[in-house]
């Protein structure tokens, strides 16, 4: 058994997709139907989809509904194109892109596009299967802390990597889901993630499927593990490199060190879709940034339950806003994936067992 959200990111209906708005989250569950491949680059770029397995898997069906009134080979390149754009550190869109080229580029335009439809449909449903993996594995990590200690399983994670920002129960949080539900006691430290918050899409989420939960400070992840009130630490990564270094979104790096200062287990869950074999380490992973305006703001409820935006800062106030940053490898204690869980100087054994 896995944990499912009641309403799913990203589902086929007809010639159209529908998404989870997740801009809308928490305060309110909104569905979208993207019609045109305006639509879906416009779902990506705004973050009303984001992770990056359902980054990819939307990019994939993007390309079926750019193909509904012309399959052309211009029409297809233009699609690719206008996709990749939309954003540059998720390597599972880049990777997504790929497959629908290498599997529609050699047909006749005539097949184009239902192939286009069987494709991401296919894709969709591997992700969902691979979540499922990736928490079995994880499992057995929360299990052996359950068995030594009293109490539940305390674990930290960063940024949102559950079944919001998948096509099944996550990447970080599917072990969670998988511990609770076969009985072990968990809790879980969800940290706000600014500047855009999407620790309150974990905690939603967590809400959502039962499980005990607290939403903490950024800056209040140190002094938790100091206090030795942390077992162990799980995010999720929008791309790994070859050697192992791990960009997620920006404060993970600073949570794996103060992990390796109070001597607590680092781990990333992906998909090996999120692994970049071709890229050799983290230094060659382009680090995307989203402007000024979600630093110097923030949207959150009136008194009145009416979802607004407050300015933070004075106008014109400079705010550089990197939305990922870079976690070494030598600061991972393993990568969770649905092969299993390796050290990053394992890595390749992976990629040989994938292609062999």
């Amino acid at each position: 058994m896995t944990y499912m959200p009641s309403t799913p990111t990203l589902c086929r209906d007809g010639d159209t997709a529908l998404i989870l708005d997740q801009t809308q989250l928490p305060y309110r569950t909104e569905v979208r139907r993207l019609r045109t491949l305006d639509d879906v680059a416009t779902a990506i770029r705004t973050m009303q989809v984001r992770g990056a397995p359902l980054i990819g898997a939307t990019a994939a069906y993007g390309v079926a509904i750019a193909l509904l009134d012309d399959a052309s080979n211009a029409r297809l390149a233009h699609a690719l194109e206008t996709l990749a754009a939309t954003r540059p550190t998720a390597v599972n869109l880049h990777w997504a892109l790929a497959r629908m080229r290498a599997k529609l580029q050699p047909l006749a335009v005539a097949q184009r596009r239902a192939a286009a439809w069987l494709e991401a449909d296919a894709i969709r449903a591997e992700d969902c299967a691979t979540c499922t993996a990736i928490g079995q594995r994880g499992l057995a990590l929360l299990h052996d802390i359950a068995a030594r200690r009293p109490g539940p399983v305390r674990i930290m994670t960063h940024c949102n990597a559950g079944a919001l920002a998948t096509l099944g129960s996550g990447t970080a949080l599917a072990p969670v889901y998988a511990a609770h539900i076969s009985g072990i006691d968990v809790h879980v430290w969800v940290s706000e993630t600014r500047p855009r918050n999407q620790g309150l899409l974990t905690a939603w989420e967590l809400r959502e499927a039962g499980v005990p939960h607290s939403l903490i400070a950024d800056n209040a992840a140190g002094i938790l593990m100091a206090r030795g009130d942390v077992d162990i630490v799980i995010t999720g990564a929008d791309r790994v490199a070859a050697n192992g270094d791990s960009a997620n979104k920006v404060g993970t790096y600073l949570k794996a060190l103060a992990a390796r200062d109070n001597g607590l287990p680092f781990y990333i869950a992906v998909p090996l879709t999120t692994v970049d074999f071709d890229c050799p380490d983290g230094t060659r992973i382009p680090i995307e940034d989203r402007g000024a305006d979600e630093v110097c703001s923030i949207t959150g409820l009136s008194a009145h339950d009416q979802t607004m935006s407050l300015r933070l800062a004075l106008a014109g106030t400079s705010a550089p806003n990197p939305a990922f940053d870079i976690t070494p490898a030598r600061l991972i204690t393993g990568i969770i994936t649905e092969q299993g869980i390796v050290t990053p100087a394992r890595l390749r054994e992976l990629q040989r067992e994938t292609t062999t």
